[in-house]
């Protein structure tokens, strides 16, 4: 039988390995993978540098074809680790408009919803 699932394979430099360690992570390792930067202020505010994503907070994208625009979260798709932003949507051919698909790395938080346990967690 075939292994599912390795924290050895993260230590590997082969690419083949870095694809099958994120693809075959169990959903709690996956939700770490959606951590992202915060701003300067929010970092000294907190004593973090990133913190994982929420529904409800304020985030500005900093890469792609959306740069620049900001909006709140509004779905989270951990399994295939992206985020859903309002605001960000594209045309589809019917003319109806759906959300994008973005990467954690190229986001950074602008506003944290209250939550008082997601900073205890990094404290």
């Amino acid at each position: 039988m075939k292994k599912q699932f390795s924290n050895h394979w993260k230590s590997s430099k082969q690419p083949r390995k870095q694809r099958k360690y994120r693809h075959n992570a169990p959903l709690h390792v996956k939700g770490k993978f959606l951590n992202t930067h915060l701003t300067k202020e929010l970092r000294q505010k907190h004593g973090v540098r990133a913190l994982r994503i929420r529904t409800g907070d304020e985030i500005r994208v900093m890469r792609g074809q959306y740069a620049g625009k900001t909006g709140k979260v509004e779905r989270i798709d951990s399994i295939h680790s992206r985020v859903f932003i309002a605001g960000v949507d594209q045309a589809k051919r019917d003319g109806t408009r759906k959300l994008y698909p973005l990467q954690p790395s190229n986001l950074v938080l602008t506003k944290l919803t209250d939550d008082k346990r997601r900073l205890q967690v990094k404290a």
